[in-house]
């Protein structure tokens, strides 16, 4: 099951010592081990700290968050042995919160978690028990648990100056990044392929004129995705493109593509977002702080009644301009889903998945910047193509 555990600290002589919100963990004696047909998670830590456990797919994973461990003098290779766990990564997940995340061989559903306090030392114990599941069952139960206060960042602070009326603003958004790697191949990571792509992109858009290039992130660090969209919010984006690359199983699978926001899932985001978001942060220029979730939900309906085409022609737009670039493109680039990174209601935003990492040819064009350069001329150019057909629309859009 998911499991979310916030521990409480009792009276006695626990709660006599104080607390700077920092767990050491113990090296030597903390251990990821095989258990059975499953997995344990053992953890000494020199007190304890509130934390959750859960699963994700696309690959299996179990992911525990804390608040916080100090990870220095870990050694992932130390704490493993078996064959049910094939790697360990931990490090900061954001200010005040870290991660620790363990690859799974096979779909481990969650069968026990829990911390045990040793009254005497104050020390603190967390095990934690995997079970074999199928497939079927794993995808059921995975899924970061509710809670806004652990996954979302505060909002970035907004800018009171007024936007230049003459600059569009992009927002270029390298997806993944620090404890999150993305999709890995080899020694290829995801995230720093995508902050490659994502500084280049930068670059070239600033170059034109008219143009402004705002990056979610500079460096391989973890950014969580409602912090995406408030920066791209903050800094007044005209849209937002989200990088990535895939990898699949199916090594035939290759080529650029470009996602918008399907429509079955507008609903759902807007509803996600008025119960996750500072009431400040959901929509640029209109400050929903007093409003129930009915009432911020019907206006990024509304809002989303203008954004939803234009992601999409955008989306056309950026399909054409790499066609013409000669970016090799997938067999069918233009796509949608339920995109979490696609939610924001008021500025139009896509996710262009460069090529996959599965695929040697992708892989090599994306290695190298002439490699890269088709699909950094493409977006550059299918962006100034929809910024003007924009401004050419602009007298007809909703006041």
């Amino acid at each position: 099951m998911k499991v979310l555990a916030l521990l409480a600290l009792l009276a006695g002589p626990v709660s006599a010592q104080e607390f700077t919100g920092l767990a050491r963990l113990d090296v030597g004696e903390s251990r990821v081990t095989d258990a059975g047909d499953g997995a344990a998670v053992t953890l000494y830590l020199s007190q304890p700290v509130p934390y959750r456990a859960f699963t994700l797919t696309k690959p299996p994973r179990l992911v525990l968050d804390f608040r916080e461990v100090d990870w220095r003098g870990a050694d992932a290779a130390g704490m493993l042995s078996g064959d049910q766990v094939t790697a360990l990564r931990f490090g900061s997940f954001r200010p005040g919160w870290s991660r620790l995340v363990a690859d799974l061989a096979a779909p481990l559903a969650i069968d026990s978690a829990g911390m045990a306090v040793d009254d005497l030392t104050g020390t603190a114990l967390l095990q934690v028990a995997l079970i074999p599941v199928d497939d079927a069952t794993f995808n059921a139960q995975s899924g970061a648990p509710p809670g806004a206060e652990w996954d979302l960042a505060p909002p970035a602070r907004i800018d009171s100056a007024p936007p230049d009326p003459d600059v569009t603003v992009i927002a270029i958004d390298a997806g993944h990044g620090g404890i999150d790697p993305g999709a890995v191949v080899g020694a290829v990571t995801e995230a720093d392929l995508m902050l490659a792509v994502a500084l280049e992109l930068a670059e070239a858009v600033n170059r034109q004129t008219g143009f402004r290039a705002v990056l979610t992130r500079q460096a391989d660090m973890f950014v969580p995705l409602a912090e995406r969209m408030t920066i791209a919010r903050a800094a007044g984006a005209a849209a937002m493109l989200s990088l990535h690359a895939d990898a699949l199983d199916l090594d035939a699978a290759m080529g650029a593509s470009v996602y918008t926001l399907t429509p079955d899932a507008r609903d759902g985001a807007s509803a996600r977002m008025a119960e996750r978001h500072d009431r400040g942060d959901l929509l640029a220029g209109l400050d929903l702080t007093g409003t129930d979730d009915t009432i911020a939900t019907a206006l990024m309906d509304l809002a989303r009644l203008d954004t939803a085409p234009r992601s999409a022609r955008l989306a056309d737009a950026l399909v054409t301009g790499m066609t013409d670039a000669g970016a090799i493109l997938n067999s069918r680039p233009r796509r949608e889903a339920p995109l979490a990174v696609l939610n924001a209601a008021d500025f139009p935003s896509v996710l262009v998945e460069v090529g996959f990492l599965t695929s040697p040819d992708d892989l090599e064009r994306l290695s190298t910047p002439q490699g890269r350069a088709p699909i950094i001329a493409g977006l550059v150019a299918g962006l100034q193509d929809w910024a003007v057909a924009e401004a050419a629309l602009a007298p007809l859009n909703r006041q």
